[in-house]
């Protein structure tokens, strides 16, 4: 996982106006709390703080704060956007420690193809796109990856199948379905129309296997 160490700035004033003056010097307002600290407002720099969100672990990323001459290690609690320009406008950090366990929300990402599923038609439907894990700070995955290539059709991954750094566990149900491999409706209508024809044929075979039978006993009668 990402760990980046950032310099802020402390005695921001509170407040709208304040909050756009630092805005417009490039520099977001933020807050940091947790461990049973009072909160400490700050701002900080904005090309510094979008190169840790855009790191692989994204919001995720464990980022020690310089704080008058003190680190704080912490993770993004919230991130406030503009609502419109969806410009990052405030940033709370939450004050963490290195030894306990915390919950963070992780991507999941599919990888390789189902063989199995695409030759009869079928697909694969993501149900599940992140989980809540709980686990120590340096154990945090950027993503949890799993591979679908051996996966038949009518089988599911569930939250008891993904690949979990060890020591981490799972918030969610374990019986929560990631992933379905299911048949399309369009390859179920084509299916349905394949048995109706199908059942059609053996019909008209039925018939005339009939029409035959009655044309031997109409020739029997007359002899």
């Amino acid at each position: 996982m990402s760990e980046l160490q950032l310099s802020v700035e402390t005695g921001r004033k509170g407040g709208t106006r304040p909050a756009r003056r630092l805005r417009r010097e490039g520099k977001i307002p933020a807050v940091v709390y947790g461990l049973d600290v009072d909160p400490i407002p700050i701002a900080i720099e904005w090309p510094a703080l979008r190169a840790a969100l855009t790191t692989d672990a994204g919001i995720n990323a464990l980022i020690t704060l310089e704080i008058e001459g003190e680190d704080h290690l912490t993770l993004i609690k919230d991130l406030q956007r503009h609502p419109v320009r969806r410009d990052v406008i405030h940033v709370d950090f939450y004050r963490i420690r290195a030894d306990q366990e915390i919950e963070v929300n992780i991507p999941i990402h599919l990888i390789g193809e189902a063989l199995a599923v695409t030759r009869a038609d079928g697909m694969v439907d993501q149900t599940m796109y992140e989980l809540i894990i709980l686990t120590k700070p340096g154990n945090v995955p950027d993503e949890i990856i799993v591979d679908i290539t051996d996966l038949q059709l009518g089988e599911s991954i569930k939250v008891a199948d993904l690949p979990l750094p060890d020591g981490a566990s799972a918030v969610a149900d374990p019986d929560d379905s990631v992933a379905i491999s299911l048949i399309t409706r369009s390859t179920r209508e084509a299916m349905a129309r394949d048995l109706a024809a199908e059942a059609e044929a053996e019909a008209e075979e039925a018939d005339e296997e009939a029409a035959d039978a009655d044309g031997d006993d109409s020739g029997d009668s007359e002899d």
